[in-house]
């Protein structure tokens, strides 16, 4: 597709500190995960089509025994050409001596410029290199984005990437079902999220993100990070974790009662929200848009509030002008892979995107009534909900990865 005359260039993410010298635990490059599999830093994938010697190099480090007792056993050149099917490698600390050569000659650079500083003015002092060449080297004309391309790939999921978002949604499933059995008034919230933290780790994986665990009002802000409060009887626990596979991610959500029973009032909200839930789910097939879900949900969740007498008017006057948003602010759903808000675009010429086959999405309407919402009865202030699955879009009915976590009421109640 690119052509003999073009190159791509992937760098690896590079390592990032925390505070002083402590580094963050090492997470590789999406992009540079999603083409090699490599899982460290200080390397660089190039593809040159109609290389004789191999079209996929990489640049990675060599062995050190040295450096190897301080921070572990590297992969090096030997065991990369072998394990992760590249055509040759090379070690990083020569790239400067090698890589301008394999790019002199070709028109395009098709690359992530702009997303690393360091590696751009690499690359352009190679650029530079080839130009003050003796005898000139014929330099690449064009820089070309490699974003809307290589995203468009990992927007359809192998069967491969499939599995292994299948064991990324076990372990979240695992974490979701320990969380709800240590719930109780009196927990911390951070109680919570070490139970899964812990249920995560112990079957290899690492969370996705840092867990949302929200009760009572907490819930109501859409990105509740704190995990400080005490989890109190009549309030209902919002816990929004996914667990990461091999890069690939999860994303669940689920509400329930601290004390397990709902009041009228959070039974009321939380029989909308699944509703709209299995509405939204519904339109996730091939050929619907991408914004069926979301048109789905907002029509469920308006025609549930308005009946409820939250929303006054119909719901047609508040889907037009908007108004029920101050309820549900967020949209339905994103798509799901290598990262949680994965890539891929939403639109396409100004409509959203249909829907095909090898999709992944999350499903995940709600409900939110801010405490200080004095247009609603009191009763109704602080409950905040949310009901979240990732679902594939296959040819049949859509495939709910994450079902084996309740969403009925019924399965959320328990009783002492």
């Amino acid at each position: 597709m690119a052509g003999e005359d073009a190159v791509l260039l992937v760098s690896a993410a590079p390592e990032r500190m925390r505070n002083a010298d402590a580094p963050w635990p090492y997470r590789q490059d999406s992009d540079f995960h999603y083409l090699t599999g490599f899982p460290e830093p200080e390397a660089v994938l190039a593809l040159l089509p109609g290389r004789a010697h191999g079209e996929v190099v990489l640049f990675c480090r060599e062995r050190d025994v040295e450096r190897e007792r301080w921070d572990g056993e590297r992969i090096g050149t030997d065991r990369a050409v072998k394990e992760f099917r590249v055509d040759d490698a090379f070690p990083i600390d020569d790239i400067d001596d090698i890589l301008p050569g394999m790019i002199e000659g070709r028109a395009r650079v098709y690359c992530h410029f702009g997303r690393e500083p360091d590696f751009d003015a690499r690359l352009l002092g190679w650029m530079r290199r080839l130009r003050t060449a003796r005898g000139g080297g014929v330099v690449p004309k064009d820089l070309v984005a490699l974003g809307h391309l290589l995203h468009d790939m990992r927007l359809f999921k192998s069967r491969d990437e499939l599995a292994l978002m299948r064991q990324a949604a076990d372990v979240a499933s695992a974490a979701h079902m320990a969380a709800m059995a240590m719930a109780r008034p009196g927990v911390a919230e951070y109680e919570v999220e070490g139970e899964m933290l812990r249920v995560m780790r112990s079957r290899g994986a690492v969370p996705a993100f840092p867990p949302t665990v929200a009760g009572g009002v907490n819930a109501c802000v859409m990105h509740y990070q704190a995990n400080r409060a005490t989890l109190r009887a009549g309030d209902l626990l919002l816990i929004d974790a996914g667990a990461e596979v091999e890069c690939y991610a999860s994303d669940i959500t689920r509400t329930f009662p601290v004390n397990g029973r709902f009041s009228n009032e959070q039974r009321a909200l939380y029989d909308i929200v699944l509703e709209a839930q299995h509405a939204a789910i519904e339109q996730v097939r091939p050929g619907r848009s991408f914004g069926a879900a979301h048109d789905a949900a907002v029509r469920v969740i308006t025609e549930g509030l308005c009946a409820l007498g939250l929303i006054r008017g119909g719901a047609d006057q508040a889907i037009a002008d908007g108004s029920y948003r101050t309820f549900f602010p967020s949209k339905t759903g994103h798509w799901l892979g290598l990262d949680v808000h994965d890539v891929g675009d939403y639109r396409i010429d100004g409509e959203p995107r249909v829907l095909e086959e090898g999709m992944v999405v999350t499903v995940e309407p709600g409900i939110y009534v801010p405490p200080g919402e004095t247009g609603v009865a009191e009763r109704w202030r602080g409950i905040g909900i949310r009901i979240e699955d990732d679902v594939a879009v296959t040819r049949a009915a859509p495939d709910i990865l994450t079902a084996s976590v309740p969403r009925g009421m019924d399965a959320l109640e328990w009783a002492d």
